[in-house]
């Protein structure tokens, strides 16, 4: 039968070390019911759009070609499956949400002759399978045929009733397959990982909560990685044993998260600090609360305040207190090293998201992808329903690039406005958040009456299914698309009047929001705030007298 070639993605970001964030929300411990799962794609090469497979039936023999999605190399051909399901962004038509984190771990063990890398697993994956359980299967059977081709991972594989955590690493050149565990969070309890794997010790008899490659053990004990007892077994020990950087740049900001939410968090700073590894934090824990998604939006806004690593408070946060450090992470003064700190919300993310699944509604309805670009401190998290059969303009793929600037992409627009606030950050940040709660607020506000109207549009749709049939996906697609253009102008207005109020390092005076002007009409002079007394104070320890004024 004649072949036929698919490609799985377009776009080509490029991995760094150290990016991603996933934090997970079991349904009991939310406040609707709901399971939670977010995601900050993070790399300097990554562009922020939003992806989209439709579902599709494939003839039978049709090959699928699988490219690296860190790089766009072709790795290989896999067989494709009769059917596939409708994927919006990391979420499909079936309320199942895949997230991940790069670990590294033993890099001996990457496999350059693998054709499955860990990008294609996530998207192959949410067009073949329904729920969190197939997910795991899918995904470890795609890497036993076929090969993992990149370093460790930390997956977070979502549904409407399930959290789990699966975490990989493969064999090395020439040993097809992986090793891997995969653990249930409980429903009760809140995790998140950040670039190092979490799962230490796991339970070797209970398939209702963990399940593991049969070898996951034995290939450490050949490896010469472990020589304990099985009971005593650690993932990460085995594959990715901790250093400093494991410790302050990643599970602090698992620790960051945790504390927000477990008035106990404190008992793990010095592990968080990199100061004590012995003191290792839980994969899970209960929270003192439910979480909501607008929690999660706000955790994945998160850069330490008030907390030891707070970067709003050192020197480095200049003189308008800013918590952006741009890289390099690692730096050397006098051949000493030296790291910035490394939070949730940074400013190379590419995509971020929330993703919300509910067991309470039909899929239809239930699956619910709030979607962002950029930086997740300045984006707008915007209601994408997994059902949706179209993108909106501003995140469609191929709207832009990284070397292309389109005044119509909501990634060039979000950059262009954070990269105003960055250098003037306590000026400006207050009034861009202002604007971003307005519009998550209005969403919120309009998510019930949306809904329910989609749920009314459902029953009738299964009542008459002749006449009405594709009527709540038209609906909720013409909704997100709506939602999400308007959110466009609406930043892209903020972007002008931003330009215009803070140029040249001046502030423009404003009245009732109005631009000042005098009694003819013309615009009024503006204030000039300079900088803090402590800027000044370092630039005349600098200079000494050299600036001083002096009389005659």
């Amino acid at each position: 039968m004649k072949k036929i070639f698919l490609t799985v993605l377009i776009s080509l970001p490029i991995a760094s070390a150290w990016c991603c964030t996933n934090l997970l929300v079991g349904k009991s411990a939310s406040t609707d019911g709901s399971t939670m799962v977010s995601y900050s794609a993070d790399s300097y090469a990554l562009f922020g759009e939003l992806y989209h497979w439709p579902a599709a039936s494939h003839p039978e023999g049709t090959l699928l070609n699988v490219y690296e999605w860190d790089t766009g190399k072709f790795l290989g051909q896999i067989p494709q499956v009769k059917q596939t399901y409708n994927v919006i962004g990391n979420m499909n038509e079936h309320q199942l949400c895949i997230g991940e984190t790069t670990f590294t771990g033993r890099e001996e063990l990457a496999d350059s002759t693998g054709i499955m890398d860990y990008g294609s697993l996530i998207y192959i994956t949410l067009q073949r399978a329904k729920t969190a359980r197939e997910a795991i299967s899918i995904m470890t059977d795609l890497v036993e045929k076929y090969g993992y081709y990149s370093t460790g991972e930390s997956f977070s594989i979502v549904d409407k009733n399930e959290v789990w955590i699966m975490e990989m690493i493969g064999k090395g050149p020439g040993r097809k397959g992986a090793v891997w565990v995969a653990v249930r969070i409980p429903d009760d309890c809140i995790s998140a990982h950040a670039n190092q794997a979490r799962i230490q010790q796991f339970p070797l008899n209970d398939k209702e909560n963990c399940v593991y490659s049969k070898d996951v053990i034995s290939f450490a004990r050949e490896k010469g990685y472990f020589s304990g007892a099985d009971k005593d077994f650690s993932f990460t020990k085995a594959y990715a044993p901790y250093d400093f950087m494991a410790l302050r740049i990643c599970e602090a900001r698992v620790w960051s998260f945790f504390n927000k939410f477990y008035k106990n968090a404190e008992k793990w700073i010095d592990f968080a600090k990199g100061d004590n590894p012995d003191n290792i934090m839980p994969l899970y824990i209960k929270p003192d609360r439910k979480l909501s998604v607008q929690d999660i939006m706000a955790a994945m806004r998160d850069h330490y305040e008030g907390t030891y690593f707070d970067m709003t408070v050192d020197i480095g946060a200049g003189s308008f207190y800013s918590p952006m450090r741009f890289a390099p992470l690692i730096w050397k003064v006098d051949s000493v090293e030296y790291i910035n700190e490394r939070p949730i919300a940074t400013q190379q993310t590419g995509f971020t998201f929330v993703g919300q699944m509910r067991n309470s509604l039909p899929d239809e309805v239930g699956a619910l992808l709030w979607f962002g670009v950029d930086d997740a401190t300045f984006t707008v998290y915007t209601p994408m329903y997994a059902n949706m059969t179209q993108t909106p303009e501003c995140f469609r793929v191929g709207n832009g690039d990284l070397y292309t600037f389109s005044w119509t992409s909501s990634f060039w627009i979000h950059n262009w406005v954070a990269n105003m606030a960055y250098p003037r950050y306590s000026q400006m940040a207050p009034e861009i958040v202002a604007v971003q709660s307005e519009l998550e607020n209005g969403f919120f506000k309009m998510q019930l009456l949306i809904e329910r109207k989609a749920y009314e549009l459902l029953m009738e749709e299964r009542m008459f299914p002749m006449t009405h049939k594709g009527q709540t996906i038209s609906f909720l697609t013409n909704y997100s698309i709506k939602e999400a253009q308007n959110a466009f102008s609406t930043w892209k207005g903020l972007g002008e009047r931003m330009l215009i109020k803070y140029t040249d390092g001046i502030v423009r005076k404003e009245e009732n929001g109005q631009f000042k002007r005098n009694e003819h009409g013309n615009p009024i002079s503006p204030t000039r705030p300079g900088y803090n007394e402590r800027h000044y104070r370092m630039i005349v320890k600098d200079t000494g007298d050299k600036l001083k004024v002096r009389e005659f």
